[in-house]
């Protein structure tokens, strides 16, 4: 079920708000019954494409429930600590790794040795890199001391299965919301700017990702390419990679909040940013900040010699490019940005420092070529579209359909670009502080989101089948 879509709009998501608010908050046992409903919720919302992988996940995280205990109970013995946290992620990594990536291995193998090994051809179940990542992250936690175990199956569950960031993010922690499983507040206005964060994100992957989405299958489908067109797809794509996520981020955040949770920013407008560096901390931070704390510090961080040091970064990026899908094209966009950032430490930071209008141009240019490599299906194809974009390969500089698609989609470009940067939450920021703005916003707000949800609606019944690029992560 997706969140742009009619079903989970107007069936899924009223009925499942209206019984949570209507278990009265003054119960003593109130917030175990919500969880618990939010908990029978999520699985129904995970089992409505394919109720069998709610095997998979219900089997995830009774592991995970049970080895934590184990962990927990036996925290004076290292020996034992090491072994349950050994068994817990060798079960969790091991169905990621079937699931995922066992086609992928085999496929290599075969190039490499000339065998005829039969592929597996086993469906990926949706959103299991985030909620294995998620089951991994709490029993290390409970490992290493920083939170004890959960006695509750159900309010575990509720955390890891919670439909509202359950297939693509972000990376809630299980410390983030520990404070919110036994307790929490529910007001109208956590509700209210969850519901506009909520109508936002969904506006981002409607209005703009989804017509972004339609420029770059335009490109694809069309013979005639030109310099010009390949540069129109590479940054239609970058900014519909962009939308896309940061609005599924937007709906997850929004919907925590309309329940009285608090989940983590996942974006901080990284197409800003000044190098790669700063890049990666502001894009997909949930993401970054796990590879971090569970891999890269674990290896030695910058805390080694400089050898060590770079190839921990290189490790955490290849990875990180692995994560984000099992083929040779995600693993190289992960080794591009692995040879990027050692690059910065090493001497290209020193450059761009010298001049804020190229460290940024530098920082679009690399990322526009990335999502090239990041969108392509083999190297080759990466190779040759990147060729494109700077004349290699006999393309003309301007072509008529380029230029036809440029003017036709121009509205949503400039809409988009400035989508990006801080500049709308800056002036909405002023409007909100000044009284007279914040009278015209409390007159017209209800009535622009309406509007926009009203537009989303229209599109979500005209369009079709529009699902999140990270749902195949």
């Amino acid at each position: 079920m997706l969140f742009s879509s009619i079903p989970f709009l107007y069936r899924f998501l009223p009925v499942t708000m209206l019984v949570y608010f209507l278990i009265p908050s003054g119960w003593k046992c109130s917030i175990k019954l919500k969880n618990a409903w939010v908990m029978l919720a999520s699985f129904f919302f995970y089992g409505w494409g394919e109720p069998r992988f709610l095997i998979i996940m219900l089997a995830s995280i009774t592991q995970g429930y049970v080895f934590a205990l184990l962990i927990d109970r036996f925290s004076s013995s290292k020996r034992l600590k090491r072994l349950f946290l050994g068994l817990s992620v060798v079960i969790s990594l091991g169905l990621l790794c079937y699931f995922k990536y066992a086609d992928f291995f085999i496929g290599t193998v075969n190039s490499l040795t000339g065998l005829s090994i039969p592929l597996l051809r086993i469906a990926l179940p949706i959103g299991i890199s985030f909620f294995t990542f998620q089951i991994l992250s709490y029993d290390i936690d409970v490992y290493r001391g920083n939170v004890k175990a959960q006695k509750s199956f159900i309010n575990l569950a509720f955390y890891i299965s919670m439909f509202s960031q359950l297939i693509a993010g972000p990376i809630v922690r299980y410390s983030d919301v520990e404070e919110y499983l036994d307790k929490r507040t529910h007001t109208l206005r956590d509700f209210s700017l969850g519901l506009r964060r909520f109508i936002i994100g969904l506006s981002k992957k409607m209005l703009i990702a989804n017509i972004m989405g339609e420029l770059v299958d335009v490109f694809k489908s069309q013979e005639e390419k030109s310099v010009l067109f390949f540069w129109i797809y590479a940054a239609a794509y970058t900014l519909h990679v962009y939308f896309d996520f940061s609005g599924y981020s937007d709906m997850a955040i929004g919907l925590g909040r309309m329940m009285g949770l608090h989940f983590c920013e996942n974006f901080n407008y990284p197409y800003i940013s000044r190098s790669i560096t700063e890049f990666w901390r502001r894009w997909h931070m949930s993401l970054g900040s796990w590879f971090r704390d569970y891999v890269y510090i674990p290896l030695g961080g910058n805390r080694v010699k400089k050898p060590r040091y770079l190839f921990n970064i290189c490790v955490v990026w290849f990875l990180t490019g692995l994560w984000h899908g099992a083929a040779w094209n995600f693993a190289l966009w992960g080794i591009y940005y692995a040879v990027l950032l050692i690059l910065e430490k090493l001497f290209i930071l020193k450059l761009t420092e010298k001049s804020r209008l190229l460290s940024h141009v530098y920082l679009i240019l690399l990322t526009l070529i990335g999502f090239v490599v990041f969108d392509s299906s083999s190297l080759l194809q990466a190779l040759g579209s990147i060729g494109g974009m700077f004349g290699i390969g006999g393309y003309p500089a301007v072509s008529t359909e380029a230029v036809y698609y440029l003017g036709s989609y121009a509205v949503v470009f400039i809409i988009a670009i400035i989508g990006s940067t801080p500049l709308p939450a800056r002036l909405f920021s002023r409007l909100e502080k000044s009284s007279a703005g914040a009278k015209i916003l409390t007159a017209l707000e209800p009535a622009g989101l309406i509007a926009l949800l009203g537009v989303c609606t229209a599109y979500m019944v005209d369009g079709a089948f529009n699902p999140f690029l990270y749902f195949r992560f």
